[in-house]
Order: C-alpha cells, then structure tokens, then sequence
C-alpha cells in the first residue's frame, strides 16, 4: 500500500492559515487533519478533540517525556505538540496528513520526513497582517506587537518551504492550497503505486 502525504503548513498569526485549511479540508475530504495538543486554554467556540487536545502542562510535560510527540514548540508561553502514534497510523493506512504548526516544528517534522512538503502562507504586507490581528479584538496591544515581531522571524524561514502561497484574496489562496495538494497525488512517483495493474496492462505486461 503507498504511504500517505505529510503536508505542513505554516503562517504567522493572522495570515489566514486556519480559513485556508479549512477550506482544504471542505474541499478535499481525502486528507486527514492533525489535531494537536496544547496547553493553552480554549478560545470561545473550540472544541477539544476536534480543533486541539487541551491537556494541562503537566500533562503535556509527561507525554513529552515520554516521547508522544513527534515534534513540539513552545509558542507565546504554551506547549503545542503533534501526536507521533496517530500520525504514523494514519501514513500507514494510505492517508495524506496535513499538520498545521508552526515553523520551528515544521523543521523538527522535515527532520525526521525528508519527503514532506512544506506550504508557507504570507500576507499580502506586514501592514495587512497587523490590520488582521487588530480586526480580530482577541489580542492586547501586548500581544499584538508580540505577534509582529514573531511574523518577522517566521518569514525569515521562508526559503525552508516547498511552496509558498500570499494569502491577499481568499477564493485565489484556496485554490492554490488545494492544487498543491492534489498535484502531489499525481507525481509518477505516487501514480506508479496507485495504479500497477493499469500500467502493467496498458503497457501488455
């Protein structure tokens, strides 16, 4: 059976990462999404199992002892890790992956999976982006201006990606999240796993 994909994807805060996935999940339902687990508390209208697992950080200190996650950050003073057994599980049974986190574990991802295809997403301008993060009402000027200054260092990784996609209009973004996707299930690569018998035969072997 061919393994599955692992695809990452990355944005600073406020790119428009979560919108962007979620339409690629809406519109292709052959790839699983990676619900990581946090430390942090939910925000108004997550739910735990579907958009993280919320554990405590003791919690989330014993699990990374014990080497749960496949890779794990600390980012704004909380734990996020992805799952190393579900995953596996997952490419196993032929499932494309899709983990959306942030730069450093994407690093620690590619580490260990040479093949997986690395999406970052840009704002249009760091003036866009500030004026989404304002938009949001969430954030304290703290944070905000926290929040720059980490979207200066994670596009600094940019040159780390396979793919980069500026998120300026939703609808174009969208599309070009769900081709990458699907042009990678069409490699010669993956098409000669997917289809032995069809090219044997119309090759006459």
């Amino acid at each position: 059976m061919q393994r599955g994909n692992i695809f990452v994807v990355t944005a600073p805060s406020g790119a428009g990462k979560t919108t962007l996935v979620a339409a690629l999940l809406a519109a292709d339902p052959l790839i699983r999404l990676s619900v990581s687990y946090t430390t942090r508390a939910p925000r108004e209208g997550e739910v735990d199992g579907k958009h993280y697992h919320f554990v405590r950080r003791e919690d989330f200190l014993l699990r990374l002892q014990q080497g749960e996650f496949l890779e794990s950050a600390e980012v704004y003073g909380n734990f996020y890790g992805t799952s190393q057994r579900w995953l596996q599980q997952q490419l196993d049974a032929g499932n494309d992956i899709l983990l959306e986190i942030d730069w450093q574990g994407a690093q620690q991802v590619r580490a260990l999976f040479p093949d997986a295809i690395g999406i970052f997403i840009l704002p249009p301008s760091l003036e866009v982006l500030e004026q989404r993060l304002r938009s949001r009402a969430k954030d304290s000027e703290e944070s905000i201006v926290r929040r720059m200054a980490s979207a200066r260092e994670e596009i600094n990784h940019v040159e780390a990606f396979d793919y980069v996609i500026v998120n300026e209009f939703v609808d174009e973004a969208v599309k070009d999240l769900v081709s990458v996707v699907r042009s990678q299930r069409v490699r010669i690569g993956a098409q000669s796993l997917r289809h032995v018998a069809l090219l044997a035969a119309l090759r006459g072997n």
